[in-house]
């Protein structure tokens, strides 16, 4: 069933990344976000309203920062070197000898120390200066504001971690309580980012439609569902490795078989059934050789390939699994299902430029319909 564009006066009005039309794309990241699954019940208001996600995110980050504040910001350990009196560490022979240091009652060492001033650390800090750029409370602006200037007070540089530095840097159990505070500085990070509008200075993009608009879509879908579907009936992965299942093979062959990666997979134990998605940010259609507009038939393989592969292996959920290929709608919402062996795909489109009420209504309206709504006519809408 194809339905008609309903809202063109919205679509108008809304962003575009590409040819996609984006009502708002912080509903995305805050979807996408590691703070929207550890604080999703606090975001149900801010869900609806978009337009406050900034706010909001600065207010958590703040109250998380605050509390860190009053036990102590977490330590971690740095390395450092400095001209002693005494040795502590290791010695750096050569600029001891090189700066002849002995002679002045001193020796250069080498060695690690306790300090706030980690990669954590500062990443919360630079991401309190950034949120606060956002926010439109000015009282709210100053707090950010005043905590970053106290963070520095303790100890805590002003220079942003590495990605590579901030992965390193691994919360153990004594500090769990910084991964709300390190979520919400994730995500107070991401708002930051650039947009399409006019600005003063051009900072081309050219593969943003393909990478991260793409990823973020992904994270988006998978963190919706974790977060929403309740617990004890749905189980959600994200990004699974599947295997081939091959009889035999010639030397070699392992070596340039291509990969099997899903995008989300939903595990639904009342009923025993599993969705396999696969999420794209393109258009669902292209122009076809004798039609007008044909499915891509690149994904639809892919699909088939990733739900029929695990057939008859032991696993009754994979025996008759689903496959769902979501897209964003591109001027029209598209909702069509096929039976292939056993198996229904779905070719489905969310509306990015709809409201946020409307988003998340097509998102569980997708995971929730049984395969028994489905009749030779199409998925049942009602």
């Amino acid at each position: 069933m194809v339905i008609a564009d309903a809202g063109v006066s919205e679509t108008a009005a809304a962003g575009f990344i590409g040819r996609i039309p984006v009502r708002n794309i912080w509903l995305l990241m805050l979807y996408a976000s590691d703070l929207f699954r550890t604080a999703g019940r606090t975001l149900v208001d801010v869900e609806h309203n978009p337009d406050e996600i900034a706010d909001l995110v600065a207010e958590l980050l703040a109250q998380a920062v605050e509390e860190r504040q009053r036990r102590q910001l977490s330590l971690g350990y740095r390395p450092r070197s400095a001209d002693l009196s005494r040795v502590r560490g290791r010695i750096d022979v050569l600029r001891t000898e090189r700066r002849q240091l002995l002679a002045r009652g001193a020796v250069a060492c080498r060695f690690v120390e306790l300090s706030v001033d980690t990669p954590r650390n500062r990443f919360v800090r630079g991401a309190l200066g950034a949120v606060a750029r956002l926010v439109t409370r000015p009282e709210l602006r100053h707090r950010c504001r005043r905590l970053a200037a106290d963070m520095q007070a303790l100890g805590v540089s002003g220079a942003m971690p590495s990605r590579a530095e901030l992965s390193a840097d691994r919360i153990g159990r004594h500090d769990a309580t910084d991964c709300e505070m390190l979520a919400a500085a994730m995500l107070a990070i991401d708002l930051v980012l650039p947009t399409e509008r006019a600005g003063p200075r051009p900072l081309p993009m050219p593969d943003r439609e393909e990478q991260w608009a793409r990823r973020l879509f992904e994270r988006a879908v998978g963190g919706f569902y974790k977060t929403i579907l309740q617990p004890k009936r749905w189980r959600v992965h994200k990004g699974g490795a599947l295997d081939w299942p091959i009889d035999w093979w010639t030397e070699g062959a392992r070596e340039i078989l291509p990969g099997m990666q899903t995008d989300i997979v939903l595990d639904d134990a009342l009923v025993g059934r599993r969705i396999v998605i696969d999420t794209k940010f393109t258009s669902i259609v292209t122009a076809g050789w004798r039609r007008e507009a044909t499915l891509r038939s690149g994904y639809l393989y892919q699909i088939y390939a990733y739900i029929r592969s695990q057939a008859g292996r032991g696993d009754p959920m994979a025996d008759k699994a689903e496959g769902l290929l979501l897209h964003p709608a591109i001027g029209e919402t598209i909702d069509e299902a096929i039976s292939v062996h056993g198996h229904l795909i779905r070719f489905a489109t969310v509306d990015l430029a709809a409201d946020s009420g409307a988003i998340r209504r097509q998102l569980l309206k997708l995971s929730l319909q049984l395969k028994n709504e489905t009749s030779a006519d199409g998925p049942s809408h009602a």
